[in-house]
């Protein structure tokens, strides 16, 4: 049996968008819809294991630049901008 590509960031995103158009639009059979949301939870798995990876090398990075790991939500970077 052949491994299905794993898709891109983007492209899990745009999957998502597409299955979110496809479920608000009320369309769908109830097996259909079924199936769609499955595979947006396992699109959003996929996307958060993609971000908390890409926020661990952040964090990597920012530990060799400045000898210490910082972390910053994004929330409070959007505090620390608007109060600039």
């Amino acid at each position: 049996m052949a491994k299905e590509k794993e898709p891109t960031f983007k492209e899990a995103i745009e999957e998502l968008e597409r299955i979110t158009d496809s479920l608000e639009s009320g369309e769908l059979e109830l097996e259909q819809s079924l199936a769609s949301f499955e595979r947006g939870v396992e699109l959003i798995r996929f996307c958060q294991d993609k971000l908390d990876g890409a926020q661990s090398k952040v964090e990597l990075l920012v530990d060799s630049l400045e000898g210490e790991i910082e972390t910053v939500t994004l929330d409070e970077e959007t505090e620390e901008r608007a109060e600039e």
